[in-house]
């Protein structure tokens, strides 16, 4: 599946989810599933939890990600050390 195939799995609407970025025809946002990826969620896990959702929706909002932080320039927070 192509870069544009996949991206447009992602849709933004102002009507739904407050205008963020969801999975076509789906209310789960691009963030929850990478929030959910970033704690230790498995692909598997989250294709049972929402039999609407495809492998194919997982990459594109990994995809949608990194392009959207190809433009951001980010700072991160300074680290504090442990004592």
């Amino acid at each position: 599946m192509s870069d544009a195939e996949l991206i447009g799995r992602i849709t933004v609407n102002p009507k739904v989810m407050v205008g963020k970025p969801v999975i076509r025809g789906t209310r789960l946002t691009v963030d929850y599933i990478l929030s959910r990826l970033g704690h230790g969620a498995e692909w598997d896990e989250l294709l049972r939890e929402y039999p609407g959702l495809a492998r194919e929706d997982i990459r594109a909002c990994l995809l949608f990600a990194s392009r959207t932080m190809e433009s951001t320039v980010f700072m991160p927070p300074q680290m504090q050390p442990i004592s």
